[in-house]
Formats: C-alpha cells, structure tokens, sequence
C-alpha cells in the first residue's frame, strides 16, 4: 500500500485532474450533443497523459526537489520510487492515455496531447532552472488541455478552439506569477528562474501580473463574439476577471506576500468558475 500511494502521489493528482477537467470542458463546447461518457473518456485520456507529463518532470528535478520544503517529501526524493519504476509507470500512462485519445475520439487528439507532453516535460521543465521565460514556454502545454478538448469533438482546431486556449493561456501568467511570489524562497533555493523581474517580489513582476489579468478579461469575452457561448457566461467571466483585476491592483500597492496569495487562490477559482459557466450557458 506504501508503494501504491508513491505512485499515486507521483500523478500529482490534483493538478492533472485540473488539467483534464480543462480538455473534458472543451470536449463538451465542441460538441453538438452532450455526451457525458465521452467527456469522462476526453479526462481520463488527459488524466494519464498529464501524470505521465507530470513525472517527467519530477524525474528531472528530483535533486532540486530535495531542496524545497514543498516537495522534499515526494516519491523521488524521498527514494519510495526509483527513476527507473518512475520511467516504466510514465510510459505505461502516456502510452495508454495516447491511445485512448487516438481510438476512441481522433489521431490529432492524441498528436497535440503528445506534443503537450513533450514540451511541458522536455522543455519547460529545464528551463526552470534557466530563465524566465519558462512561464511563457510553460503556459502553452498549460493551455492546450480545451483546446484539445474540442478537438476531440470536432476534429479540428479552430478559432473557437484557439480562443479558449488563449483564456487558459493568459491565465497562467498571473496564476503561476503568484505562485512564484508566494513560493520564492524555496524556488530561489533549488534555482528556479520564475519571476520577470530578475527573480525579484517588486513592482515591475507585479505590474506584469496586473497587466496580464487586464489582457484576460476581453479574451475572456470571446466565446459570446463567435457564439460558443452566451451572455451569462461573458457577464460571469467579466465579473471574475475584474475581481482578478482588483486583486493584482491590490498586490501592485503593497507588494507582500498576502496579497500574492490571495491572487494564488483566487486563480484556483476563477478558471473553473468560468468554464462551468461557458458550458452551462451552452446546455
């Protein structure tokens, strides 16, 4: 049972159920009829090809895991889990996950969740340690899960599909921003490069926050322009993305780490507040 919860806490569930609920929510927008069993098989696909992505990640960094205290205890570091059964079980998973997508929805699923996989696991993890511009690497895997979603449904990717990307894209700058303020002592210990402002909790990475949350709220409003979804939805993402807004002001006036986590949990909400409304408004 040890060994099985190692495993289990390699997913980094929590996220990768995150990530899935994202491309299930694309799935539903994308498709003409409602199917609830095929969105659950869109999550379980991202499921798997999100843990595998997530593994690869904690292989590489799990030296610099030791030195942070929110991650000294995973499977890796702790030695529960070798690298090796850690590969093994990321292969198991991303090839399973693949294949769902391919068989059951389109082979251009599968293509895009690998090449999400790649770059999250295979890019953006080493460049962590190299510079900023790891978020912005980091943020394009991060924001393909609804896109790959409707391309489940439809086959292919268009406007619609590239417009609740660019939602989940802008989003991450502020949600992993504030993160990076809240969390900067023990990323600064493993030498993690995640903050614009060279590494520094100060005016310009808060105002690069605030500015990324004004760019949110018209993306935001896209789905009503091309008709994916309706007023409620755009009057719902609107009223979140200007709380959003208000929150960044706040962090641009005091620049302290509570206004950073406040910013951090909001994030946590807003995202899935929006994308239930987005498939609501359409049932």
């Amino acid at each position: 049972m040890t060994k099985a919860r190692a495993y289990f806490q390699l997913l980094k569930f929590r996220l990768s159920f995150t990530v899935a609920f994202s491309s299930a929510i694309g799935y539903l927008l994308g498709a003409r009829e409602l199917s609830w069993s095929k969105a659950l098989l869109v999550m379980l696909g991202g499921l798997l090809v999100t843990g595998s992505a997530n593994i690869i990640n904690q292989v590489f960094e799990k030296d610099l895991d030791k030195l942070m205290r929110r991650t000294e205890a995973r499977p890796l570091p702790t030695g529960r889990i070798s690298p090796n059964e850690a590969w093994v079980f990321c292969v198991l998973l991303g090839l399973s996950g693949l294949a769902l997508l391919a068989y059951y929805f389109n082979p251009l699923t599968a293509a895009l969740s690998f090449l999400s996989l790649v770059l999250y696991g295979f890019i953006y993890t080493p460049l962590k340690t190299v510079s900023p511009i790891c978020v912005a690497v980091g943020a394009i895997p991060g924001g393909l899960p609804p896109l790959i979603g409707w391309v489940a449904a439809t086959g292919y990717v268009g406007e619609a599909a590239w417009v609740l990307f660019g939602i989940q894209f802008m989003w991450q700058f502020p949600h992993f921003w504030a993160i990076a303020w809240v969390a900067d002592e023990d990323y600064k210990r493993a030498g993690f490069k995640m903050l614009p402002s060279p590494g520094e909790r100060d005016l310009r990475t808060a105002f690069q926050i605030m500015t990324y949350t004004v760019l949110l709220i018209p993306v935001s409003l896209l789905p009503l322009v091309l008709g994916i979804s309706g007023r409620v939805s755009a009057g719902v993402a609107l009223v979140c993305g200007v709380i959003f807004l208000l929150m960044t002001v706040q962090l641009m006036r005091t620049q302290d780490r509570k206004a950073a986590l406040s910013i951090m949990f909001a994030s946590f909400l807003y995202l899935p507040i929006v994308q239930i409304a987005l498939v609501l408004d359409k049932v």
